[in-house]
């Protein structure tokens, strides 16, 4: 088959160049129409359920609103996992669903679960789907600056700036922090209300009922029909004002004789600082859309808004800066990796024209790979097209024009260049295809990666196959056409190779040095396996981790305070902050974001804060040398501020971490269990097994419990007694604390909520809530005192569940030492010290817990890849033990891999073994190269010994060029020090060492071995066919 498909290219070679030229318009369309991001996205898929309920305790939006909900998302088709956040009027609960899940049919199973739990919650409840975005969604984000104040800015980005960049394609939401909501406050005087009989429900409904407008239907006049139309909604302060309450002996008594109307602030649940308090606006991707095409949209939205004078749009985090400086990193890294292949290819073949034949693959295969990218909704990121080797795509080509042109030079007088280059293209069509197949199998493993790491390394594997196999066709099918167009007259006999003269000295040398090593073959066996033990024993000391932190270019401080902290308070902490951060000359700005958004994409109390330090260019540094060195000395700083603890992040690492996991940290050590007192004290004592263990960074505790709590109990008896309701307490207590939302008064398109409130004094002091009065049906007026008791105590700041079960969290990041070292000790102290209760347990989360996934899924999968390709290598050869001779390249393909590893300080991380798997695949394709040449030459009739050595020099050059090209491609990714280069760096060094090792040990050690296994062959079957002829 393989023969009939080049002999029909060589047949039709015009149609072959139309069908390449239609490739490339395919591919540049393909290319131009791709998503380009930094990264893959990394988001489980997840649906999140927020839900708002103002006021309402974290206990209580456990217990009302959570949990019903949390049961109701259980046992949906392809659920993985269900964890919920319960807060301050806030509950959030993330449904995690299997990949395979449409995010739009995973949204409408929950809906429609929502729709039948909805009854169960408590009255005015109301949840949400979150928004359908990811991780990576939060693009752009920027503060406002001007002379207007927080409200008039706050106004000015609702009203304007939000609803404008809300139009802009790809675009989810704009999300508010910061800033003061404009709101009418009435601020009734309980002595006036008691005065006149009213109560502050008498004055919710009136200014409800004189709020409002209406229709009276038509009247016909004069041929024409007229719309009856009443409006009756306040316009203004004295509107609202004007309002009449009741009439007291025929005077009407108004809003403005027991209450002042005005404008004010709506309690804040957020802050930003940026040289003084501001508001900032988040921009929030849908997911799926091309994210530097939405960040480029919004810009030039943003130019064409007309502001008020002297107010801009100043951004602080820019997501296109990161996916610009990956693409760069990408586009060196593949161009100096072309250019490094390409001379490579003309050292080796000494022909110009041969070497940009085969280095003309390399575009047209990577062509295939983005019709496919694009078929399959695959982005162009660091990791789609930052790890593709293309001397490895370039390793079939190679191997079919050095055949042809060996055969070109030895070609049969009058045979033409089309007939030798068929034959040639004969030769190898066979091994050259199952040794691509062989690294596109070995690719494999990496489909079945799963989670996080699976989301970042199935991109590179798909487009890494898709690029083989284009490769593979083209090599089949463009190299024996393009070669019999350059070379149809044939090569000059003397001067085809006189450039690469040098390679037949290389053989020369090289073939005695194996005459040698097989005379010496026992030594040279035992020499290897001891290399071997020597590389496996090391793999012991060199660390392990999940994936090396890519480098986005600035710093998050992820910042708590002591639970119960006031806003003000919270605000003046930052304040100082900032303060010693902006003294730090390599730091160019900080922005401080406290608390949550207007919509909880994010659930950050008042105590909590994220912190941007944006910095300066490297070469304008001159204190510090690394961001290492700049942490420790921001840790020292921060470290003297009293009560604050914070641990160091980046802005996208931060949020994949915490959307994927729930945990924003390295090591997450969960402790499950019902009880709060126990679940405290347990984490206390997992934090000082942690903190004891050397690397450990950033240690706390999620802090969970803490908060001051105003608990009113009612006296249900004396309730009874005044013939009061709960609902009136209630509305009386939600008026004296933060002010009850009664109304709104419409201004253009413009909404603000009219908010019913008591004086300050009511809320300076928590016993003066017990001087709350209300009014009894029979006209008694009654305080809240005698009422309910009230009385402080600590409480839940926040309560978090995974699976059904309460948990508190311990974490930790690590910094000095490698992540796997770092929990064997934890696992080791926490063993030791930590006694667990029956009902409570213990689980290890974060990084660590993808580093561990991904291990045992890789131990499960690899050993079933390499026994499929052992059957692929039976089947080329027809033999178990030459079959079994290749694969016996993969354990010594390790040793220069780890060897590289331990020469660059480099951990054993994901990023490595997927480096290994793409060892192995070059490895044995030069196995399968010199095995089939020398099964050839033994065909030909040559003993098992003449046979090695002429088939391994004539091989020789194929086995260097394919492990050459694939080494120096990757010297670019090995070396950089660029955006990105963190990722890239293992899978580069563990490759080009390996390929070091496995070709020194294909050209000698496969020959050694094949010679002494086959010799003993034939010498048995001369013995027995001897003895036959005897009797």
């Amino acid at each position: 088959m393989l023969n009939r498909i080049i002999d029909v290219a060589l047949s039709a070679r015009w149609i072959v160049l139309m069908l390449i030229i239609a490739l490339v318009a395919a591919g540049g369309y393909a290319l131009y129409t791709m998503p380009v991001e930094a990264f893959p996205d990394l988001t489980n898929n997840q649906v999140t359920v927020v839900t708002e309920a103002p006021s309402m305790p974290p206990t209580e939006v456990e217990q009302l609103v959570t949990y019903p909900i949390e049961q109701a998302m259980m046992g949906m088709p392809k659920q993985q996992e269900v964890r919920s956040l319960s807060k301050l009027g806030l509950s959030i609960i993330t449904v995690v669903f299997d990949d395979s899940v449409s995010m739009y049919f995973a949204r409408q199973m929950v809906n429609e679960r929502l729709q039948q739990v909805s009854a169960q919650l408590p009255r005015g409840i109301q949840p949400q789907l979150g928004l359908p975005a990811t991780a990576f969604g939060e693009l752009y984000q920027y503060t406002l600056s001007g002379p207007m104040t927080p409200m008039e800015l706050k106004d000015l980005q609702e009203w304007q700036i939000k609803r404008q960049l809300r139009t802009v394609p790809g675009v989810s939401e704009i999300n508010n922090w910061g800033g003061e909501v404009k709101q009418y406050q009435i601020t009734v005087d309980p002595a006036l209300l008691t005065q006149y009989g009213l109560t502050l429900g008498d004055v919710a409904q009136r200014v409800a009922e004189n709020n409002t407008n209406f229709g009276g239907g038509y009247i016909e006049h004069n041929d024409e029909q007229y719309t009856l139309r009443g409006e009756g909604r306040t316009q203004s302060i004295e509107d609202i004002g004007n309002i009449v309450l009741l009439s007291s002996r025929g005077v009407p008594v108004l809003l403005n004789d027991v209450a002042k109307v005005g404008i004010g602030a709506a309690p804040r649940l957020g802050a930003v600082l940026r040289n003084g308090e501001t508001i900032s606006g988040m921009v929030i991707m849908l997911r799926g859309e091309n994210g530097k095409r939405v960040i480029a949209a919004v810009k030039e939205k943003i130019k064409g808004m007309r502001l008020p004078a002297d107010v801009k749009i100043v951004p602080f985090y820019d997501q296109s800066t990161v996916i610009d400086g990956t693409i760069r990193t990408v586009k060196k890294n593949l161009f100096e990796g072309f250019v490094l292949v390409t001379v490579v290819l003309f050292l080796f073949l000494g022909n110009v024209r041969a070497a940009l034949i085969t280095a003309s693959i390399i575009p047209l295969a990577m062509l295939i790979g983005f019709i496919n990218m694009r078929l399959f909704g695959f982005s162009a990121n660091l990791m789609s097209l930052g790890a593709i080797d293309f001397g490895m795509i370039v390793d079939g080509a190679v191997v079919m024009m050095e055949n042809s042109i060996h055969r070109l030079e030895e070609r049969r007088d009058g045979e033409s260049g089309v007939v030798a280059v068929r034959r040639a293209a004969h030769d190898v069509a066979r091994p050259m295809t199952f040794g691509v197949v062989i690294i596109i199998a070995v690719y494999l493993p990496i489909f079945f990666l799963q989670g996080l790491e699976g989301r970042m390394f199935r991109p590179m594997a798909f487009t890494v196959c898709s690029a083989l196999f284009g490769a593979l066709l083209l090599a089949l099918v463009a190299i024996p056409v393009f070669t019999s167009f350059a070379f149809g007259k044939g090569l000059p006999a003397k001067s085809a190779r006189t450039s690469a003269g040098w390679m037949e000295r290389l053989a020369d040398r090289y073939q005695r040095l194996l005459a040698t090593v097989i005379r010496y073959r026992k030594a040279t066996v035992a020499v290897a396996l001891l290399i071997l033990v020597v590389a496996l024993w090391s793999l012991t000391v060199i660390g392990t981790e999940f994936m090396p932190q890519l480098d986005e270019g600035s710093i998050l401080v992820e910042t708590r305070k002591l639970p119960g902290i006031s806003l003000t308070d919270s605000v003046e902490i930052s304040k100082r902050i900032e303060q010693k951060l902006r003294a730090f000359p390599e730091i160019a700005d900080v922005v401080i974001k406290i608390g949550r958004p207007d919509f909880a994409t994010e659930a950050m109390g008042i105590n909590e804060g994220d912190t941007y330090l944006l910095l300066r260019p490297m070469d304008e540094w001159h204190r510090f040398h690394s961001k290492e060195e700049l942490i420790d000395a921001v840790d020292k700083e921060l470290a003297k501020i009293p009560g604050l603890s914070y641990n160091f992040t980046q802005p996208m690492a931060m949020r994949v971490d915490e959307t994927v996991s729930g945990v924003k940290a390295d090591l997450a050590i969960k402790i499950f269990g019902d009880d709060f007192g126990t679940l405290d004290s347990l984490s206390q004592q997992v934090l000082r097994a942690v903190s004891s263990v050397r690397g450990a960074a950033d240690a706390q505790i999620q802090l969970t419990s803490g908060v001051p709590d105003l608990t009113i109990r009612i006296d249900r008896g004396a309730l009874a007694r005044y013939g009061l309701n709960v609902s009136d307490v209630e509305q009386a207590v939600e008026a004296g604390a933060s002010g009850a939302v009664i109304s709104q008064l419409i201004d253009g398109q413009k909404r603000y909520d009219i908010a019913m409130r008591l004086p300050d004094s009511y809320r300076a002091n928590p016993q003066t809530m017990q001087d709350i009065t209300l009014r009894a049906p029979g006209g008694a007026q009654v305080k809240l005192a005698q009422l309910a008791k009230v009385r402080v105590v600590r409480a839940a700041v926040e309560i978090d569940r995974e699976e059904g079960q309460r948990r508190m969290v311990v974490m930790s990041n690590v910094r000095g030492r490698d992540l796997g070292s770092f929990v064997t000790e934890v696992q080791a102290n926490i063993a030791h010290q930590v006694k667990l209760p029956a009902g409570y347990s213990i689980e290890f989360g974060g990084q660590f817990e993808n580093q561990q996934r991904a291990t045992r899924r890789l131990m499960i999968i690899i050993p079933i890849v390499i026994f499929l390709i052992y059957i692929l290598l039976y089947l080329t050869f027809k033999s178990f033990k030459q079959a079994l001779l290749v694969v016996g390249n993969i354990p010594f393909a390790l040793v220069g891999g780890i060897a590289a590893l331990w020469l660059r300080d480099m951990n054993l991380n994901l990023s490595a073994s997927v480096g290994f798997i793409a060892l192995f695949g070059v490895a044995m394709l030069n196995g399968v190269v010199l095995v089939s040449s020398i099964n050839q030459v033994r065909e030909s009739g040559q003993t098992t010994y003449d046979a090695v050595l002429a088939g391994a020099r004539r091989r020789l050059r194929p086995v260097l060029m394919t492990a050459c090209v694939a080494s120096f491609g990757f010297i670019p990714m090995a070396l950089s020090t660029s955006t990105g280069a963190e990722v890239q760096r293992p899978l580069a060094s563990v490759v080009i060492g390996g390929l070091f090792t496995s070709t020194l040990l294909t050209l000698l050690l496969l020959p050694v071995l094949y010679e002494w296994i086959f010799e003993k062959e034939r010498l048995t079957t001369v013995e027995q066919n001897g003895d036959s002829m005897a009797r």
